[in-house]
């Protein structure tokens, strides 16, 4: 363990819904919810506005619906979260030759490998105002002695705040703690641990290594022990490069049922690609890994055509793989995982724009029924969010469409009202798709 608090976690704040807060001045202050958009779509990032209703990250997005219906409902833009990323991690490379991306919004700095270990909390306000001075978003910080410790930090910051956990005050810190904060105990690990007594991350620590290594194994029991006594020697790993991205979940009672073994599934897969998306990438090859009853362990995998971080193809492949392997006698574990990684490809945005498509149908039915016979039936399709520019009206966002008609909203970043809205027939000749703006206007 170091002897300062120099490895730094930061987290964006509400990452992808405060960009589309920031782009679009009609929606600041309000609910905002960002993901996919088609009847089994999933939450990515839900504004904090729209958290208070009990809107969070991986909910269906029907479930979100009804919880907040009066939020905004997006499309994600990776474009634009992409270009205000590339920003904030060069903000972070200027602080130090080490840093070690997790997502888009997200990585650890090592600060001492940077020659500024002796001030880092000048240092970490520093970097919060000039992320907010370049980007106009707020990020939260955490400065500790270990990655574990930072990140827990950071998340006790949130939002956009700053907490400092100075060596020899970690178990102040951690103790009070619920045993789900530390990395690697999910809904089954924290299970297993109440049923024990072991609640929060003193009990866990109390209950001493030999007593969690009896009820976890002893690779997770170990693990688990070192970080209830906050012992965390990991180092930063500048540009750490993943060959593949995975969830599992282990399950108290095996699980016989299929239809149990597809939602599970489901839902994994679902969770997989909230992680490949944080991460800017997509992938080729679906992989599914099953642990039975006996202890048995099965991988199956399928590679696609083409990238994807598409929900429905990731799930729709996984069930596929599954139909192949033999459950009946109890399944104990499930993961699945996405391999032969790559950047977001236009593709990728047209999945997502299909799915969003489905779900602009499902509330107003196919545009083509609202058109008369003896017109030809309208082919543009416009998604919520998408940016536009209009001939006359200039740059705006589509705020929704259907009936063969599309409401836009004419705004850009800086403008210090909301815009106007407008709508138009899809086919309007004047509108036409754009790029996204920039979050703040480039000086000439």
């Amino acid at each position: 363990m170091r002897s300062a608090p120099t490895i730094l976690h930061l987290d964006m704040d509400a990452f992808f819904a405060a960009v589309e807060q920031a782009s679009k001045p009609s929606l600041r202050g309000k609910p905002v919810v960002v993901g996919g958009l088609g009847p089994r779509g999933v939450v990515a990032t839900a504004s904090y506005e729209a958290r208070v209703h009990g809107v969070h990250s991986a909910m269906a997005m029907a479930h979100a619906r009804r919880l907040c219906p009066n939020a905004a409902y997006l499309i994600p833009r990776f474009e634009l979260y992409r270009q205000v990323s590339d920003v904030v991690m060069r903000l972070l490379g200027e602080l130090s030759p080490l840093v070690e991306p997790l997502s888009l919004d997200e990585a650890f700095v090592d600060l001492e490998a940077g020659g500024i270990g002796d001030r880092p909390r000048a240092v970490a306000e520093k970097l919060r105002a000039e992320i907010r001075a370049a980007t106009g978003l707020t990020a939260s910080v955490g400065l500790a002695a270990s990655k574990l410790l930072a990140k827990i930090a950071s998340e006790e910051a949130k939002p956009d705040g700053l907490v400092v956990v100075d060596p020899g005050t970690e178990r102040a810190l951690l103790d009070p703690m619920p045993a789900r904060t530390l990395p690697g105990v999910g809904p089954a690990t924290a299970e297993h641990l109440r049923r024990a007594g072991l609640g929060t991350i003193a009990e866990v620590r109390h209950a001493g290594e030999a007593e969690l290594v009896r009820l976890l194994g002893k690779a997770h029991g170990a693990s688990l022990y070192a970080m209830a006594a906050g012992l965390d020697d990991r180092p930063v790993v500048a540009e750490r490069e993943h060959k593949s991205i995975s969830v599992e979940d282990t399950f108290d009672v095996d699980l016989t049922d299929r239809i149990r073994v597809r939602t599970e599934l489901d839902r994994l897969a679902d969770r997989c690609v909230k992680r490949l998306r944080g991460a800017g990438r997509s992938g080729r090859t679906v992989v599914i890994k099953v642990r039975r009853f006996d202890f048995s362990t099965l991988t199956r995998s399928e590679t696609l055509r083409a990238p994807t971080d598409d929900p429905a193809v990731v799930r729709e492949t996984a069930a596929r793989l599954i139909e192949a392997v033999d459950t009946t006698g109890g399944v104990r574990l499930l993961g699945v995982g996405v391999s032969g990684l790559a950047d977001f490809t236009q593709e990728d945005l047209f999945a997502q724009a299909a799915e969003a498509v489905a779900a602009e149908e499902a509330i107003t039915g196919p545009a083509e029924a609202a058109t008369p016979a003896d017109e030809p039936a309208p082919t543009r399709r416009w998604l919520p969010g998408q940016d536009v520019r209009h001939a006359v009206h200039g740059a705006g966002w589509v705020q929704g469409s259907g009936v063969g008609r599309v409401t836009v909203r004419f705004e850009e970043p800086w403008s210090l009202v909301p815009g106007r809205v407008r709508t138009f027939p899809v086919e309007a000749p004047d509108l036409e798709p754009s790029d996204p703006l920039p979050l703040v206007r480039r000086s000439a």
